[in-house]
């Protein structure tokens, strides 16, 4: 839906839209809180920290940052789900947010929940492991892995996380078996994979990035179907042998369900402008993600149909909270 290069869905002309007014007089009249459903070091909080200043500037108000993690993102979610839908409480959320939608039991609705503001960003995951480790190749890795089934353990950001569900679509079409060790987010596992306590991990870019440039971690292949600008020396799980493959993560900006168009309207066009800003830019590229800033509608049909493609997955591999 989404071209993977600086898609700016919000017109210029639009950023410089009227103050929003309300009963408590001209949105926004106090700080904003930002809840990230994950712990910090994970791509969420990076990427919301990007953000962060420029997002003041351009409001006028202090943007509050809060790690809530826990539940794969739903503990998070759920806090943003329940909040006053007065437009200063938003959720930067991920992938889960779709995923969770068939995996749990949850009091809110993904569809139904929130109000959706924009997608800020994308990137493909990859699958590293440890130097340390035998696996040159993909292929060497696969090769262990159907010799001794379920031997292998891999780290992600947790159940029914998209690196986890992408490598378990990899798996059924390619025919071999890891165990998944999940975590409760990206930071974690990060540091058990640097450590070498885990010989494999999917993760999206963002996080490891910088390890995978400076060695630390040895890429095995990407999840989108052409090479990233980022890694352009990483095949693509398309091109080794699993045609058409392709799962991406990305970051949504989503508020409590019936926040006003116009306050949502503002938090978007805020949000534009700030990834318009070239410093931020730059920080964006350096962690390997591609902007993209698209308009609530455009945001709100990405993720249903990011519910319906995922949740076929889970269904048909019987992926379950405690799996």
């Amino acid at each position: 839906m989404f071209k993977r290069r600086a898609v700016l869905a919000a017109p210029l002309a639009t950023l410089a839209a009227p103050r929003v007014a309300g009963a408590q007089g001209a949105w926004p009249d106090r700080p904003i809180r930002i809840i990230i459903p994950f712990p910090p070091g994970g791509s969420n909080d990076t990427v919301a920290r990007i953000l962060q200043p420029k997002m003041q500037e351009i409001l006028g108000r202090p943007i509050v940052v809060e790690n809530r993690a826990g539940a794969s993102g739903s503990v998070g979610n759920g806090e943003a789900a329940r909040a006053a839908p007065d437009g200063y409480t938003w959720c930067l959320a991920n992938d889960t947010l779709a995923t969770n939608d068939t995996l749990m039991q949850l009091p809110y609705r993904a569809g139904e929940s929130f109000t959706y503001c924009t997608l800020v960003g994308t990137c493909p995951y990859a699958l590293v492991t440890h130097p340390q480790q035998p696996f040159q190749q993909f292929s060497q890795m696969v090769t262990a892995a159907k010799a001794a089934p379920k031997t292998l353990n891999y780290a992600t950001t947790g159940v029914g996380s998209g690196a986890h569900i992408a490598t378990v679509l990899l798996q059924q079409r390619g025919g071999f078996e890891l165990e998944h060790v999940p975590y409760r987010g990206g930071g974690p596992a990060l540091q058990d994979s640097l450590a070498g306590h885990v010989p494999l991990f999917m993760s999206n870019i963002v996080i490891i990035l910088p390890h995978i440039r400076q060695g630390a971690l040895r890429p095995l292949g990407i999840t989108q179907k052409t090479r990233s600008r980022f890694l352009p020396d990483v095949i693509p799980f398309a091109d080794q042998g699993f045609p058409d493959f392709e799962a991406l993560t990305y970051w949504v900006l989503v508020g409590p369900a019936r926040i006003p168009a116009p306050i949502t309207a503002r938090m978007q066009q805020a949000v534009a402008q700030a990834l318009q800003d070239a410093n931020v830019q730059a920080r964006m590229a350096d962690q390997g993600a591609e902007i993209v800033a698209s308009t609530p509608q455009q945001t709100e049909a990405f993720v249903r149909s990011e519910i319906e493609k995922w949740g076929k997955v889970i269904r048909d591999n019987d992926i379950r909270a405690d799996s």
